[in-house]
């Protein structure tokens, strides 16, 4: 499996983030919180990033807006400080093979494994996810381990038709929001999950933005309208997914 030039072009957004840091046993976890009053005592989302990592604003205010629709959010720094250069988005000519092998599960999984204890610890019991391109991956693996209750990945990386064919076969609600143009997650593989999964709504649902390409529901330009409108549209249908799910 491999990440593609997709996976490191995009635009930083602009924007004050509200939620905060905390350090779990040398980890850090981005924390976005509702306002009190507002949202669950026993549901979380696990905020699961792109290959930018939580540093970056277009994350966190992601992440913001899920708590501000009254939801719990935990975003683990699965990438250990060391994301890929947030300067060489824009370029998008980053050698994102050279960076890859150091961010393999045996690096990046136990940031995400402490957070989850740690939401659990906190009466969190009940938790969803969502993934962006690299956080897909983890997604998927969360749902076949029984860790989560509903998952949504935008533009999922790293997902192979056997993923697909796995998922299809559990009563776990996952949706997709996917694009036109997607190295990652291209036509073929979207047909194979129509297939596999179209006949269980309940289970599955896919949104197709037309003329968007990979990393549009977190990296768009929002100079131009069509891009933010997309953005927006995958945000909601993401909360409103988990919300239903949770």
């Amino acid at each position: 499996m491999s990440l593609g030039k997709c996976c490191v072009s995009g635009s930083i957004h602009e924007g004050e983030p509200t939620g905060k840091f905390i350090e779990l046993s040398g980890h850090r976890v981005y924390v976005a919180t509702p306002e009190e009053g507002k949202g669950s005592k026993d549901k979380a989302l696990l905020f699961l990033t792109d290959v930018f990592g939580v540093d970056l604003v277009n994350n966190k205010l992601l992440a913001d807006s899920y708590a501000k629709n009254g939801i719990q959010v935990f975003a683990p720094d699965y990438l250990n400080g060391d994301p890929v250069p947030v300067e060489e988005m824009e370029a998008g000519t980053y050698d994102i093979m050279k960076w890859f092998p150091t961010h393999g599960a045996a690096q990046t999984r136990p940031a995400l494994d402490k957070t989850i204890a740690y939401a659990k610890e906190q009466g969190f019991t009940s938790l969803a996810a969502v993934g962006y391109c690299f956080g897909a991956r983890y997604t998927f693996d969360l749902a076949y381990e029984g860790k989560i209750k509903v998952g949504a990945v935008n533009h999922p990386s790293l997902i192979q038709p056997e993923d697909l064919e796995k998922l299809s076969k559990l009563d776990f609600p996952m949706l997709f929001n996917t694009c036109t143009v997607d190295s990652q997650f291209p036509h073929q593989k979207q047909d194979l999950a129509d297939k596999l999964m179209g006949n269980r709504p309940q289970f599955y649902k896919r949104n197709y933005f037309k003329d968007a390409v990979h990393g549009f529901a977190v990296r768009s330009d929002f100079s131009k309208e069509q891009n933010r409108k997309n953005h927006d549209e995958a945000f909601k249908a993401c909360y409103e997914w988990i919300a239903a799910k949770l």
